[in-house]
């Protein structure tokens, strides 16, 4: 008996991921403006009542997926960066780092969708613009254990930059765009 709470936490976060998965393939689709919650239930093989009482409106999902895509890609670079040694080639660092971004955004088109796409309001910037600063202080981290004589505060703009420059290039993302890029971030990057 003592476990069938924990059962029941356990399926609801589970379809509180399944919704989500749902809000992403929508979004996608549509855009976060014509989303709506009956899409996302039909899309996540629910009734919109049961959506409900997971989310109760799409601002609340908008918030569920800002929260899912802040902890997932600040915990995926914090796990990237902490196993950077100085050994490593800086070219195969700015390879791995940008073929993972594009790669981001091949398997999370609403990500892209939501950051560049749409008005989705001050929420999402907000949280957007704290995952990338804790993104460039992973990076400036990165580069000081690289090159220990570098400034921290040298450091963090690099990181900054770096962190600026593959948000610009990525959501196009040709191929020769991000072949240009990771020869722009070593460039860059090797004055550290």
């Amino acid at each position: 008996m003592s476990d069938r709470p924990v059962r029941r936490q356990a399926r609801g976060l589970r379809r509180m991921a399944e919704i989500l998965d749902a809000a992403e393939l929508v979004i996608a689709e549509v855009g976060y403006p014509d989303l709506t919650t009956n899409q996302v239930a039909t899309r996540a093989g629910m009734s919109p009542g049961s959506l409900y009482q997971f989310f109760r409106n799409k601002d609340e999902i908008l918030d569920g997926l800002v929260a899912r895509y802040t902890d997932e890609r600040r915990e995926f670079w914090a796990e990237r960066m902490a196993s950077v040694t100085p050994d490593i080639p800086l070219e195969a660092l700015v390879d791995s780092f940008v073929d993972e971004s594009v790669a981001f955004k091949g398997s999370s088109p609403a990500y892209w969708a939501l950051l560049y796409g749409s008005a989705t309001g001050d929420r999402l910037a907000e949280a957007s613009q704290r995952l990338h600063a804790a993104i460039a202080e992973q990076v400036a981290e990165m580069l000081v254990r690289r090159s220990p004589a570098l400034d921290k505060d040298r450091a963090l703009l690099m990181g900054t930059m770096a962190v600026s420059m593959v948000k610009a290039v990525i959501p196009q993302s040709s191929p020769e765009l991000v072949e240009e890029l990771k020869v722009m971030l070593v460039g860059y990057l090797s004055a550290a």
